[in-house]
């Protein structure tokens, strides 16, 4: 059979393949990979008329991009994505984000671009992060994933995410709140279909400051199963992933996975332990499969590459005592709190001789932390 248009053309043929195989489907990527993408059309238009000269699991599947063929014409896709103002990239191309390369045959043909900017998938400086979590999520959650893509964008992150119903939604709104780097949405279905449309509103907002993207081609519905191919895209574009929130069976477990497939740093943020929103966040970290992430510092070193952010030393408060030789924070131990004491008394308190104390004393008045009025003495508040 023929398709009414060139196969030698390498945005329609990769574009057919789009539209024939699945996303993520290795045996489609590994012959494009193996023929080119025109070439790869030409034997599967032979293949369909020839179907008994395959092997079994080659014809299998051979008919089951069949059932594509009919109707099949890039130039109609292509033609509705420029109506939305949107473009494509193609792999090798300025702004094809190379890091997908690393999915081998499961990387896309190309993607579909809907975006107010030229090139939006040049990352920033900064580099750029997944965050990711549950849909059924909570206001804690939420606050979270926004207050880290905030931080993150502030900083020149880029912030990738589902552009789902909960934790994705507000990682784009925070991100979008900073107004610096590119927030990005991966789509299931098509970039014709913004789904899930109660969240068209954000979509737009995306489209006009970052970027929204799909592998498949525009018409596409975004089934179940394209949901779970899409994860491997947004664990793969960018240099970490965080789990904000998610249950045991949450599809942010799968991006996790497929994060630690690909050897990409995994953070999860705890909650709750009550809480069966973070159980699947609580199993990354106690099967060590993810680092802890409570703060934007966090999340940075993440994914910073080894050696560039310094390691963040946990805030601690600064102890009464902390610092003190030992007959100085016996003394200081020994004032009261709200009174004031003579030399004999605190010498008792503290088990010091009075000329240890007076020394003490005068060493504690120096840094300020006691005051003395006529022969007594007394703490300083802090």
């Amino acid at each position: 059979m023929r398709l009414p248009f060139d196969t030698s053309d390498t945005l329609l043929a990769r574009a057919a393949w789009s539209r024939i195989a699945e996303p993520g489907e290795e045996s489609a990527g590994a012959a494009v990979a193996s023929l080119g993408p025109g070439e790869a059309l030409d034997w599967l238009c032979h293949a369909v008329e020839n179907p008994h000269a395959l092997p079994p699991h080659v014809r299998a599947r051979v008919e089951g991009w069949a059932t594509r063929l009919p109707g099949l014409d890039s130039r109609r896709e292509l033609e509705v994505l420029a109506r939305l103002g949107g473009y494509t990239i193609l792999p090798g191309e300025d702004g094809w984000p190379a890091p997908l390369d690393d999915l081998g045959p499961a990387s896309p043909f190309l993607l579909w671009v809907r975006s107010d900017h030229a090139i939006p998938l040049e990352w920033p400086p900064g580099g750029a992060v997944s965050i990711v979590g549950s849909r059924a999520s909570t206001r804690y959650g939420e606050t979270l994933a926004a207050e880290l893509a905030l931080g993150l964008a502030e900083d020149g992150v880029a912030v990738v995410s589902g552009g789902a119903y909960g934790i994705d939604a507000a990682a784009h709104r925070g991100a979008l709140a900073a107004n610096g780097a590119p927030t990005v949405a991966v789509l299931a279905g098509g970039v014709d279909r913004l789904y899930p449309a109660g969240n068209e509103e954000l979509f737009r907002r995306i489209i006009a400051m970052g970027a929204v993207i799909a592998e498949a081609a525009p018409g596409s519905s975004p089934g179940r199963h394209r949901f779970l191919a899409r994860n491997r895209l947004i664990a793969a574009l960018t240099s970490g992933t965080i789990v904000v929130e998610a249950g045991l069976r949450s599809g942010a477990i799968s991006t996790a996975n497929h994060a630690g497939r690909l050897l990409r740093p995994l953070g999860a943020v705890p909650g709750p332990v009550t809480s069966a929103a973070s159980a699947g966040c609580h199993h990354l970290l106690r099967e060590a499969q993810a680092t802890c992430v409570t703060s934007v510092a966090e999340a940075r070193e993440l994914i910073a590459p080894l050696g560039q952010v310094p390691v963040q030393e946990p805030l601690l408060g600064t102890g009464l005592l902390d610092g003190l030789a030992e007959d100085q924070s016996r003394v200081l131990d020994a004032l009261p709190v709200r009174a004031t004491a003579e030399i004999d008394s605190i010498a008792r308190t503290a088990g010091l001789s009075p000329a240890e104390v007076r020394s003490a004393l005068g060493l504690l008045e120096l840094t300020g932390r006691v005051r003395r009025s006529g022969n007594r003495w007394a703490r300083v508040a802090s």
